[in-house]
């Protein structure tokens, strides 16, 4: 539910007055209007003789089809509000993507040519205004599957909410115009540009929850898998169980590894009684395995 700031308040009473009906009915019409962005407006309110549309241009329905003199107030009171939302807008009118689910569900809400924008007779919604405020205001927004998008062109970047975390990744050269989610475990996310469909796991990550991730840091996936946190890569001093040494390894065994030499000693040893290795052979590296203890 919208909250009207001290502007969108001190409107919505001018026009109670102007048009002779209650501040409830305005509210109720300002929101409606605000969600036809400005330019139509589906509404339900028994000032307004119930349910109705109004469409900017002329068109306008109401449950009494013959009653004028309410169409003309409806009308007044519409063509009023769209002339103020439109000069309170503090920042552009975005647009929406093209979206679609495979192998699921496609529960999807997605912005009507140029949804949202920020407007001073509304109190900004945090929900609504999700990406980080530095990128501006979004070019296109999506939300499917309780995934939510919006990207901006001109940063070259795209914002993803899931699971409580906000992703930004860096969009490069991609002009982006479509996601498409693959439903299951481990379902990933792609999107369509003008160089094709593209897995959204192989964009580099900028930030997640507006801390800078690093080029060694980047996720493998990406985020409609629930656990991405990137593991940093181990480096490991042990050999492999079944290595056999060349003889030639100067390296000296920690108290962890004793028991992998000694896994290496009794292989070493039946490699031996099968013939496998020569006696000189055996004792050569059979030496080597125990200087590492």
């Amino acid at each position: 539910m919208s909250t009207l700031s001290p502007a969108g308040q001190q409107l919505v009473q001018d026009l109670a007055q102007r048009h002779h009906v209650s501040p409830e009915a305005v509210t109720h019409m300002l929101i409606a209007v605000q969600n036809g962005n400005g330019s139509m407006a589906q509404f339900n309110h028994p000032e307004f003789g119930g349910s109705g549309q109004w469409m900017r241009g002329g068109m306008t329905m109401v449950s009494d089809l013959f009653n004028n003199q309410l169409k003309f107030r409806v009308d007044s009171l519409c063509s009023d509000i769209t002339n103020a939302l439109a000069n309170h807008q503090t920042s552009p009118l975005f647009g929406s993507f093209q979206s679609q689910s495979q192998n699921g569900s496609n529960q999807q809400t997605q912005a009507a040519g140029g949804l949202g924008g920020s407007n001073s007779l509304f109190v900004p919604d945090p929900d609504q205004n999700w990406w980080p405020q530095d990128l501006g205001a979004p070019n296109a927004v999506g939300n499917q599957n309780n995934i939510r998008y919006a990207y901006f062109s001109n940063a070259r970047r795209l914002a993803v909410s899931t699971n409580g975390d906000v992703w930004v990744y860096d969009t490069g050269n991609h002009q982006i115009g479509g996601f498409s989610q693959q439903q299951g475990v481990g379902g990933s996310i792609t999107f369509s540009s003008q160089l094709g469909t593209v897995n959204l796991s192989e964009l580099p990550v900028v930030t997640r929850n507006g801390t800078p991730v690093e080029r060694d840091q980047q996720p493998a996936t990406s985020p409609s898998v629930p656990e991405r946190n990137p593991i940093p890569p181990v480096e490991s001093h042990v050999e492999a169980p079944d290595a056999i040494p060349d003889g030639n390894s100067t390296s000296t065994a920690t108290p962890a590894d004793e028991h992998n030499i000694l896994a290496m000693l009794e292989k070493l040893g039946g490699l031996h009684d099968k013939g496998y290795l020569t006696d000189e052979e055996f004792q050569a590296k059979k030496s080597d395995l125990l200087s590492r203890l």
